[in-house]
Formats: structure tokens, sequence, C-alpha cells
């Protein structure tokens, strides 16, 4: 199942498997397929990946924690249940659990270096097109200062494409409640701007 993307000139990759594939893989992986396991890790590695780097900031302290989000996956893949959002956004509150918990333990973050561009990035939304355009240095610079449920409703929404809904399950918060973040961190980054001008 695991392919290279195929862009059709429109930003919309055809390669990537449908919502009914990827059911079919959980379903596998649910009944200790080792494939399915691979596909779902090859499918969402690089998502994660680049989540728990902008997240922890490092490298080496990404891979792990990478790591760790699939061991969980595959310990508790029997667990996992269909509602309304995607097995992607199960694995980012996974991921996200993992980051939590090791800021906890370490308490300080010092990037090290640059975060990836997300897959995918080349199409962007007006939303992202404005963002993009300040520069994704002074960006991530300017949404230091939002508070941390502000910037990772930004990361998700923005970076990774997550509707509200799927950011809500991820950070284990209403949809309603993400609208408000957003909107609130929204409204700090325009006051920055303006400032800046």
């Amino acid at each position: 199942m695991a392919r290279e993307p195929e862009d059709n000139g429109s930003g919309v990759d055809e390669s990537a498997p449908s919502e009914a594939d990827v059911r079919a893989l959980v379903e596998r992986a649910k009944q200790g397929d080792p494939e399915a396991f691979e596909d779902l890790y090859l499918l969402h590695f690089d998502r994660i990946y680049g989540y728990l780097q902008m997240s922890v900031g490092n490298r080496h302290d990404a891979e792990d924690l990478t790591n760790q989000t699939f061991v969980k996956m595959i310990e508790s893949i029997d667990r996992f249940e269909w509602r309304k959002v995607p097995i992607s956004a199960w694995l980012f509150r996974i991921a996200h659990n993992l980051a939590m918990d090791h800021f906890r333990s370490r308490r300080r973050w010092q990037p090290e270096e640059e975060p990836p561009e997300p897959p995918g990035s080349e199409a962007r939304s007006a939303e992202e097109e404005a963002f993009h355009a300040i520069g994704q240095r002074s960006m991530l610079e300017m949404i230091e200062g939002l508070s941390e449920d502000q910037q990772q409703v930004l990361t998700l929404k923005f970076v990774f494409d997550f509707s509200n809904a799927e950011v809500g399950t991820i950070l284990g918060k209403s949809e309603g409640a993400i609208k408000s973040l957003q909107h609130r961190a929204l409204g700090t980054l325009q006051r920055q701007l303006a400032g800046t001008s």
C-alpha cells in the first residue's frame, strides 16, 4: 500500500489511500497483520515526526517520541474505534500526549534546528499563504508569545491541516474550544503584525 505521492498538478495526492483503504488497514492491523502495521507506519510517519519535531524542538527527541507513538499504536490498536475523526487524529493524540509527558519530564525546550516543511505544503489556502508570507521563522517567533494551547491549535490547523473536530480530539477539547483558541490566537497575531508594520 505504501506509495510515493502523485501530484496531478492540483495539489491533490491521487495515490493517498481512501478512507475505506485506511479502515481496511486498521482492521487488518487489529488482526495482527504486520504488513498492515507497516503500511500504517509508512502512511503516517512523516506527519507525526514533523509534528513532534515542531513540538519538542529537536530531531533526536522527535525520533524517539515518533517511535514511541507507533509502539503505542501497536499496543493499543485493538482499542481504536472509528468515530468522527480518522486514525491520524488518534495517532496525533498519542504523539501529543507523549510530547506533553516529555515536557513535564524535561521542563525546558531548546530548539536546535529549523522545523521541517510539512509534506504537501505546496498547496496552501489563503490563510496559509498569509502565514507563509510572514516567513516561517518570524511566524514561529510570533507564536512563541501565544499560550501552549493556542500554539498547538495553530500548528495542527494550519501546518498539518486538521479540522476543528480532529484538533479537538487530538488536544482533548471540544470543537467550540478549538474555534475559540484559534480565534484568540489569530487576533493576537494580527495585533502583533499591526504593531510591527
